[in-house]
């Protein structure tokens, strides 16, 4: 139900008629949007004022003779000129019945599929296979699992691709750990956690040795050493810290000595050892891969993620880097660079390295042969990569190198998003691990949405409100309930924000009962389903032989075009890659319909005539609330 593109075909031929030029300013037919304020109408036209400049002609005067050639007489209130040139418009509400009727009746809310269907592939979530999952994964795999239900919604074939990183530097530090920290008893019981432990340990262990290193090559005191050896050792520490923090300038950085750390030295050989084919290394790698892979599919499993139709990892892509290589000398897209590395040359002077001294690849390198795979195989029309906004510099690089290599018809995009903050406004730290591991978030998220509910039931009980008896809920009900609420809250508070934007993860706010939050929403969709329970009513009928609607009160109205703006709504989302559109749409129907439950009677009703209409309007909002929370993947429940 694209209202809005029935509204702008029929401003075209309008603005045509006044001038063939007129047609060319820019953009002219985004200017109808809805209303800001609905007094005013509906929608509002506001390209009198730039065509009235382009004609040489006073806006009110332009508008008026636009007003005079659309014909929506079925569809449209005369229009009204306003202000300076503005043009009101009110859709008929004979119309908005006729069109909620055949949306109730279809079984796609009214949303028509693509006309001409794209293979997209979307890349996102993307960890490090040998880390446990933290909240800093939480955006990319949200958005990319929101997109991808949009996507498939609107008729694209959507393949995603989980791009691994499975043999880089950090299996290097577990195989490290593992021959000469690990617990045998501990990696016996629970192999992830163990692994975790070591990881842990390395990096805290290797961090420690580079800020005592530089401390001590930058700093000590030989006479102080002598004396007290622990307190020069302590001061040394905290000035090597210091050094790292006290935000000096690159050049300063660069002309830094590197310090010895004989723990980055041996995990870097277990690296090498890695890839250059080493039996044993090899067989502990395919040894942590299945237990870490399971741990990262649990916790997909909890969030509700989609599989993956392919979980393609860096290890996938490493035989094929010499090719690509290879490749790129011969078609003149790379070139030699400082000490026999290869590099490739980008717009506005940068550079990306493709080969390093050492011959060892790069993340470029294998981004260009994930491209290519892509397109060999799946041959896209778009690559989605939905990764946070630090990358935006390596993937713009990237992306001139695939170009210029020969793949300039594909749409490459990155998806970019801003960081997870705590309450304080800064990033959530990551590095640790612990804290902030993934799966002890959703727990704790879970048990929240439980204490909600409780909460909430024993709340409404108290008021004399019907609901049933503590009892009748099963174990697994209030299980549902639980997991519904705690991970939609989640999830919503994130895909409720611009995605550029930064935004701050607090639990009393992402499950508040009142505003755009997750359980607001999900509040409204079992009010709806409680409706039909106290009247006993078989909500079917309105799917497949909906009754007339009437509109008999501004609520009505204003609920019933809301549902109408549903595919409006996904077209924006998916023109922008931005989930946060059905998020606000989603809160504007919400208030529309806690606005008609005020208002509107409907067990109640005047007449049963009204009374079946308006059962029409709180299924349709029902079945509305579904599908959007649905491509958002999060779950409703039938009471809260």
């Amino acid at each position: 139900m694209k209202l809005i593109d029935q509204i702008r075909a029929a401003f075209e031929p309008a603005v045509d008629r006044l001038s063939p030029d007129v047609a060319k300013v820019p953009d002219y037919l985004a200017m109808i949007k809805p209303a800001a304020n609905p007094e005013h109408g509906d929608y509002q036209a506001n390209m009198a004022m730039p065509l009235g400049k382009a004609l040489g002609k006073k806006p009110p005067q332009v508008a008026a003779e636009i007003v005079k050639s659309i014909v929506l007489a079925d569809m449209l209130e005369p229009p009204q000129v306003a202000g300076p040139g503005f043009i009101n418009l009110r859709l008929k509400n004979e119309w908005i019945a006729s069109q909620v009727a055949k949306m109730a009746a279809d079984e796609r809310l009214g949303v028509s599929p693509a006309a001409t269907p794209r293979t997209i592939v979307i890349d996102y979530s993307s960890p490090n296979v040998a880390k446990p999952l933290h909240v800093g994964h939480l955006r990319s795999t949200i958005i990319g699992d929101s997109l991808t239900r949009l996507l498939r919604f609107l008729g694209h074939r959507v393949i995603t691709d989980n791009h691994l990183g499975d043999w880089g530097t950090q299996f290097g530090m577990l195989i490290f750990g593992y021959k000469n920290f690990l617990d045998k008893e501990a990696y016996a019981k629970q192999r992830v956690r163990e692994l975790t432990r070591l990881y842990i340990l390395v990096r805290k262990v290797d961090e420690t040795i580079e800020i005592l290193s530089r401390g001590y090559h930058e700093f000590r005191d030989d006479s102080r050493f002598r004396a007290d050896p622990v307190a020069e050792l302590t001061r040394l520490y905290v000035n090597g810290i210091r050094r790292a923090t006290d935000g000096d300038d690159e050049d300063d950085d660069a002309a830094r000595k590197p310090v010895p750390n004989p723990v980055k030295a041996a995990y870097r050989e277990e690296t090498v050892k890695l890839h250059s084919g080493d039996p044993e290394n090899l067989r502990l790698w395919q040894e942590f891969m299945p237990a870490c892979m399971d741990e990262i599919h649990a916790v997909y499993k909890k969030l509700d993620i989609l599989p993956f139709e392919h979980e393609h990892g860096e290890s996938f892509y490493q035989p094929m880097l010499a090719r690509v290589v290879e490749s790129l000398q011969a078609t003149g897209v790379a070139e030699p660079g400082e000490g026999g590395a290869l590099i490739v040359r980008g717009a506005r002077g940068q550079v990306s390295l493709v080969r390093k001294r050492d011959g060892a690849f790069t993340y470029t390198t294998t981004d260009l042969a994930t491209v290519r795979y892509r397109l060999d195989h799946w041959k896209p029309n778009a690559i989605l990569y939905v990764v946070d906004f630090r990358q935006a510099q390596h993937f713009a690089s990237f992306f001139d190198a695939a170009r210029k290599w020969g793949y300039a018809d594909v749409e490459l995009q990155h998806i970019s998003f801003g960081s997870v903050l705590g309450k304080d406004g800064k990033p959530i730290k990551t590095r640790e691990g612990g804290g902030t591991e993934l799966t002890d978030l959703l727990d704790r998220a879970i048990e929240l949405g439980w204490h909600l509910f409780e909460l909430s039931y024993w709340t409404r009980k108290a008021k004399g409100h019907d609901v049933p008896a503590w009892e009748d809920i099963s174990e697994q009900e209030t299980r549902q309930i639980a997991e519904a609420v705690g991970i939609g809250a989640v999830k919503y508070a994130d895909l409720s924000q611009n995605r550029t934007s930064d935004y701050k993860f607090d639990f009393d706010k992402m499950l508040a009962t009142d505003g755009n939050t997750a359980t607001y929403i999900q509040y409204a969709y079992a009010r709806c389903r409680a409706i039909f329970r106290k009247g006993q009513v078989d909500e079917r009928r309105y799917g497949t032989n909906p009754p007339g609607v009437q509109i008999t009160h501004p609520a009505e109205r204003a609920l019933a075009l809301q549902l109408l703006r549903f595919e409006d709504t996904l077209q924006t989302a998916e023109g922008e890659y931005m989930p946060h559109h059905i998020t606000g749409y989603l809160w504007d129907l919400a208030k529309a319909f806690s606005g008609f439950f005020e208002n509107c009677p409907v067990l109640d009703a005047d007449t049963p005539e009204l009374r079946e209409s308006r059962l029409l309007l709180v299924d349709l909002t029902g079945r509305v609330i579904r599908q959007a929370l649905e491509l958002l993947g999060i779950r409703t429940v039938e009471r809260m």
